[in-house]
């Protein structure tokens, strides 16, 4: 080797060391990087789960501040939006009220002054100080003489940070750590990463023009300009999603491997004898997934699929062929929902069909009586019993089934991983049919589910009356109650759903903040956020109860008031909802218990109180309680809110009966996170994904996993990087 080969050699190994240095650095304790002391990393442990410097560096910025748009004072107009940049003059705190806390600003400029007021943010008059540099965002208001701006952006500077043409990051921040010092830790962390691996193949990033991912942490962080930033953010969702996908399809794979599936028959006497039975005419979406999970249920591997239906349009009857299809193979199946309301539904639903088809079944909840759950698992456990419907109830232990072939979980969402592999752990082999009644876009799917095959069902039975929503302020709320009034005249039922009170309704107005992108000097990242619904929420009961009393007392005397809620337990429930099938209570006040698997066709009001406390999609789920059956159903949603935004995202639900295309609307509006909406996966898997803007990110990122682990899976050495990362990424998963 010549001398030039030999210090040419001498460089490249020192450049791999050096990269290799840098990739080792990115799963250090965060406690290597600069400023980040022993007392700093256990705060951001406390309050964003970071342990490495991997965390910390997607702890990404939510908007940017662009200075270059920075208006003055001055020039800024009326009713529209901008950045304005100055210095403190002045904080005033005032309390005009109980529960009201005000903060004015001062805030001055070489043009002018503008008074900022912040409702309920105390702590904004004890971190901003006389003479700091902040630049604030929002809409510019005018009275009593001066420019305003309410509730807006409020970052603080450093000195000199804020020069013309620079782009501001505004990571999120906590006590004791402020925004100019964790740009200063992350900056710190960047500069020890330099060079480091890159896992995704040169391939991909040169077929979509991505950032390396040094370049991606880089300009999220620090950009040059909005347009590097967006770059980064590109390279970095094309990451999340294409590592997200190759863990789906590396689970399933490892779920199949070594099963032996029962491949079931895809045509039978119960299966036909079902059809038969049925008092009505499938839907074409209803006959297309019936076929889809038949030709899966056949095959010679272990059939994972997910049903997806709007509400109303008959996930039960589908999910009824499928475990016709056990019969007819003589295996057994299990069926679990997440409430015992749900359950006893499938039991008046399917169980007379399958008594006159001669399929044995039974229901096991947690109020079961002892003698009748241990004649159900002796059946079971022996193999005489074919289906058996349950709540948790199925986990236990004692639960064992002879020869399963099918387990199908309904409303899968509402139970957790550890829930649904435990039932899943009790039938080696078994096919597995998910279901939910919550609307999910086609891109959420493929991100949330990659590793399945899907079917959906758009279209409700014809049988159906259908419905009418109206969104009211509750100084109206009247009119609702007069429909009420007037069905119950006309002999049918109503359900009036209590407000969840776990915020005061002052707080909730004032706290609302309207942060708008004038002129694109502030740019907001929205995507998605899945909010967790709790069925109980501070005073709900207490208000359900309430509630009721003025009902019965004082709107409708004449009629019958039951209350349902969700601390009642199994018996109480059970009984209440069945003396309101049968007619004997006419109005249901409720909290929001009935948003899953209650079907009384004789209903046909429904009032929810407080209705911009629910989540667009949780409200389409209690709306569908009404016109299921010939009647015609009408829905009222009453809110006190007096802010327009929280009117106009109700408003959507006056004209859109669609739930896929209300899930795509709420969607849009909410923030890049979570999207699996569980808290307690801790931080965020896709934290820049979202699934209506990134649908063509999604696709393509959900394609390239799969060519990936064609042929040989990933054990090819082009692929070491990738299997390295997923490594890594399993272990901070745990």
């Amino acid at each position: 080797m010549n001398s030039k080969s030999h210090e040419y050699s001498k460089a490249e190994q020192g450049t791999n060391l050096d990269r290799l240095h840098a990739s080792l650095l990115l799963d250090a304790s965060v406690g290597v990087v600069k400023q980040i002391s022993d007392t700093r990393a256990r705060i951001l442990y406390r309050s964003f789960g970071i342990k490495t410097v991997r965390d910390l560096l997607q702890l990404y910025p939510r908007r940017y501040i662009d200075m270059s748009c920075v208006v003055p004072i001055q020039q800024a107009e009326i009713g529209k939006s901008y950045t304005i940049f100055g210095t403190l003059y002045e904080i005033k705190q005032k309390r005009p009220k109980p529960r009201l806390t005000l903060v004015e600003l001062s805030l001055l400029d070489e043009s002018g002054l503008l008074i900022v007021t912040c409702f309920n943010q105390p702590w904004l008059a004890e971190n901003l100080h006389k003479g700091e540099r902040i630049s604030v965002s929002g809409k510019i208001e005018f009275s009593y003489g001066f420019k305003r701006m309410v509730n807006p952006l409020i970052v603080a500077h450093e000195e000199g940070e804020a020069e013309t043409g620079v782009v501001l990051p505004v990571h999120p921040s906590v006590a004791k750590i402020p925004r100019t010092t964790m740009r200063r830790m992350i900056s710190n962390a960047l500069s020890g990463i330099q060079g480091l691996y890159d896992p995704l193949p040169l391939s991909l990033r040169a077929r979509y023009r991505l950032y390396s991912r040094y370049q991606a942490y880089r300009g999220v962080h620090n950009p040059v300009s909005i347009s590097d930033a967006n770059q980064a953010r590109r390279r970095l969702r094309y990451e999340e999603l294409f590592f997200l996908e190759l863990e789906l399809i590396d689970q399933e794979q490892k779920r199949i491997a070594g099963a032996k599936p029962f491949q079931h028959q895809i045509q039978g006497p119960y299966q036909d004898a079902l059809r038969a039975l049925l008092p009505f005419s499938l839907t074409q979406d209803q006959e297309t997934a019936i076929a889809a999970i038949s030709e899966k249920m056949s095959e010679d591997y272990p059939m994972n699929h997910l049903l997806l239906g709007d509400v109303g349009t008959g996930k039960t009857i589908v999910a009824a062929f499928a475990l016709a299809a056990c019969a007819d193979t003589g295996t057994q199946a299990l069926m679990m929902g997440p409430t015992e309301v749900l359950v006893q539904q499938y039991g008046a639903t399917l169980g007379p069909l399958f008594d006159q088809m001669g399929v044995s079944w039974g229901i096991l909840t947690g109020s079961t009586p002892s003698s009748q759950r241990n004649e159900l698992l002796c059946e079971l456990s022996e193999g005489r019993l074919q289906v058996l419907f349950g709540t948790h109830a199925l986990l236990e232990n004692e639960v064992r089934v002879a020869r399963c072939s099918l387990v199908c979980i309904d409303e899968q969402q509402r139970f957790g991983v550890e829930q649904r592999q435990a039932l899943i752990d009790k039938a080696p082999g078994a096919d597995i049919l998910s279901m939910t009644a919550t609307p999910i876009p086609r891109s959420l799917a493929l991100a949330l589910y990659g590793g399945l095959s899907l079917s959906y069902l758009h279209a409700a039975p014809a049988k159906q009356g259908g419905r009418s929503t109206t969104v009211c302020h509750f100084s109206q709320e009247g009119i609702a109650y007069d429909a009420l009034r007037a069905a119950l005249e006309r002999g049918e039922q109503a359900y009036v759903i209590c407000p969840l009170i776990g915020l005061d309704l002052e707080d909730h107005e004032t706290g609302q903040q309207e942060e708008e992108a004038g002129n694109q000097s502030i740019i907001e990242y929205a995507a998605i956020e899945w909010d967790i619904e709790h069925d109980e929420v501070g005073d709900t009961l207490s208000a359900a109860t309430l509630h009721a009393k003025i009902l019965q007392e004082q709107i409708v005397p004449g009629a019958r008031v039951g209350l349902l809620h969700g601390k009642m337990n199994s018996q109480e429930k059970a009984q209440i909802m069945e003396e309101f099938r049968q007619g004997s209570i006419q109005v249901l006040v409720s909290t929001t218990v009935v948003e899953v698997g209650v079907d009384v066709p004789n209903a046909t009001v429904m009032i929810i109180e407080d209705a911009d406390r629910f989540g667009l999609a949780q409200l389409h789920q209690l709306r569908g309680r009404v016109g299921r059956g010939n009647l015609s159903g009408s829905v009222f949603l009453v809110s006190r809110s007096k802010a327009p935004q929280s009117l106009e995202r109700l408003r959507i639900m006056e004209k859109v009966d669609d739930g896929f295309a209300l899930s795509e609307y709420d969607l849009s509006l909410r923030r890049e996170g979570d999207i699996f909406g569980n808290r307690q996966h801790g931080r965020s898997r896709l934290a820049l994904v979202n699934v209506i803007r990134d649908k063509a990110i999604i696709e393509a990122a959900y394609h390239d996993a799969r060519a990936c682990y064609r042929g040989q899976g990933l054990s090819q050495e082009e692929h070491r990087l990738i299997m390295n990362e997923l490594k890594i990424v399993e272990k901070a998963r745990g």
